[in-house]
């Protein structure tokens, strides 16, 4: 398998995250009728012009795209960083409360007892975020 083949992969495997987590936050709300709060907001804010750019730069085969993909995957993996503590950590927990309509530490599902909406969004962004770096740095060798 060349270079190209491998960014190229890459790429595609970053956009089926990035698509896979739009459907899943749709999913979620639309479906399940759960009210995202304000952070969930937030974090679709950055997920979903994901799920477009990697489309286009898949198709278009775009490894520069990575540059651009890469800051809102970062910032949207902060988010989510900060959102998933909101829920976990109860010296921060309290803080949550007069979040929104929806209180930000509010956990619609709680699997295993600690895979959330906001860690299922965490994984995902620090995924993409992995494989824009390695497709960065790929395309510069």
């Amino acid at each position: 398998m060349t270079k190209e083949q491998k960014i190229e992969y890459a790429m595609f495997i970053a956009w089926a995250i990035a698509l896979i987590a739009t459907i899943g936050s749709l999913y979620f709300s639309e479906i399940k009728n759960y009210i995202p709060c304000s952070l969930c907001w937030v974090q679709r804010i950055f997920m979903y012009p994901l799920a477009i750019t990697l489309a286009i730069a898949s198709v278009k085969k775009d490894a520069k795209q990575a540059y651009y993909t890469l800051p809102l995957s970062f910032i949207g993996l902060g988010v989510s960083t900060y959102h998933y503590m909101l829920e976990k950590i109860p010296a921060l927990s309290a803080r949550a409360e007069a979040c929104g309509m929806i209180p930000c530490n509010y956990a619609y599902i709680n699997w295993f007892g600690f895979i959330t909406i906001p860690f299922l969004a965490l994984i995902a962004f620090l995924s993409i975020s992995l494989i824009m770096i390695y497709v960065i740095k790929a395309s510069k060798e």
